[in-house]
């Protein structure tokens, strides 16, 4: 598993040739093989290639796919890290915003540590959530998902538990920052659902697979029914 991908470099060259007015985020996380102490590291220089050709950052500390990723997320790490980048980001002539992607297992009170962090970082979001390493609720047998292997779970099953976290955040924080909504996206119902919950934006993956780019429309139009 890890974040299999042709690295930064590849990744600057591509991103070099988008057409303008095309919002990019880049997703930044440790490698592979990269020791968890110095982690901080690979994301420094994910920030500083990728600073040029996208529009805002996504710190990723919550894929199950890379082994001890999600131990980043506990209070002092996290909070350690969100400060050097966010110190990298206030050295630029135009800093860019800094999101936190968490994981949609975390418990209550690890939810509050999250807010308590950006609040004390002061980065400039939340994107909940992440895939979920839980199992319940699938069709599949047991014994089947088990030979499936780890890794992280999207699409359907995530709805519920997405919105939760997204509900926890908005409510306990009183809106104190903006949250990108994701998880589970498959209708106009899906996106409402998350923006009553408190999401400002959502953004969609699994469900473009499903239901193909016609669902962006769908939701749009859902959305103009409403104003």
């Amino acid at each position: 598993m890890g974040f299999n991908n042709q690295g930064t470099t590849e990744m600057v060259k591509r991103l070099k040739k988008r057409k303008p007015g095309i919002i990019i985020g880049g997703n930044i996380g440790k490698n592979k093989n990269t020791p968890i102490e110095d982690s901080a590291k690979d994301y420094e220089i994910c920030f500083e290639a990728l600073f040029d050709v996208v529009d805002y950052f996504v710190v990723n500390v919550s894929s199950p796919n890379t082994p001890n990723l999600r131990t980043l997320q506990e209070k002092q790490p996290l909070t350690d890290l969100l400060l050097r980048l966010k110190k990298l980001n206030n050295l630029k002539t135009h800093p860019k915003p800094i999101l936190l992607k968490i994981a949609p297992d975390l418990i209550n009170e690890q939810l509050d540590d999250i807010i308590e962090i950006v609040l004390q970082t002061k980065i400039d979001g939340v994107v909940a959530t992440n895939t979920t390493i839980s199992r319940e609720g699938l069709k599949t047998s047991k014994e089947a998902v088990e030979r499936m292997g780890a890794g992280g779970l999207s699409g359907k099953p995530l709805t519920n538990r997405s919105t939760e976290v997204i509900r926890y955040l908005s409510t306990k924080s009183n809106k104190a920052f903006p949250i990108i909504g994701v998880g589970g996206i498959h209708s106009p119902e899906d996106a409402m659902e998350k923006l009553i919950a408190g999401a400002d934006l959502i953004q969609i993956y699994t469900g473009f697979i499903y239901e193909g780019p016609g669902l962006i429309k769908r939701i749009n139009k859902k959305l103009l029914s409403i104003v």
